[in-house]
């Protein structure tokens, strides 16, 4: 990520966790990274106005308490809490969980590899999409596209799926 802010993590399962962890590691991701076990810490978190508002916010959607859909809800209906970008990160591949999570806002929804391999290309594809979009506060920023190589990046997602 190209921001300083923290990312996100709402995930109740410690062995997702540990990948997802693994992962940003990997992919040289340095962004801290803040963890919550359900919706109902990551409102409490983001409702605390002495933390930092994240970057990006990775959101598992079946999780006790709150789960990622009531969450969702409530951060988009919240103006302060609204730009943040919310990628589900879930084992569902249920179409009604789908449509409800782009009603509510949502800007992704990753269905979680099982193959770790594919499990970081999907992390890091959200990464350099996050890195090259532009965000109303920092749409000041100017991004270098030379230190990027379009064709190696073209080769290794749309060729190179194993």
């Amino acid at each position: 990520m190209r921001s300083s802010k923290p990312i996100m993590l709402i995930e109740d399962d410690a062995a997702d966790v540990l990948i997802i962890k693994r992962a940003l590691k990997d992919l040289q991701i340095n962004n801290e990274l803040v963890q919550m076990n359900n919706g109902e810490e990551g409102v409490e978190y983001l409702n605390n106005r002495a933390n930092p508002i994240p970057c990006l916010i990775f959101l598992d959607l079946n999780m006790p308490k709150m789960n990622g859909l009531e969450f969702l809800k409530i951060i988009k209906n919240d103006d302060r809490l609204k730009p943040i970008p919310v990628v589900a990160l879930t084992t569902s591949q249920n179409n009604e969980d789908i449509a409800a999570c782009f009603k509510s806002g949502i800007a992704g929804y990753i269905v979680k590899p099982v193959d770790y391999k594919k499990f970081v290309k999907a992390v890091r594809i959200v990464d350099l999409y996050w890195m090259l979009s532009q965000m109303p506060s920092e749409s000041s920023l100017d991004m270098n596209l030379e230190n990027i190589d379009l064709e190696k990046l073209d080769e290794e997602i749309f060729f190179n799926r194993n």
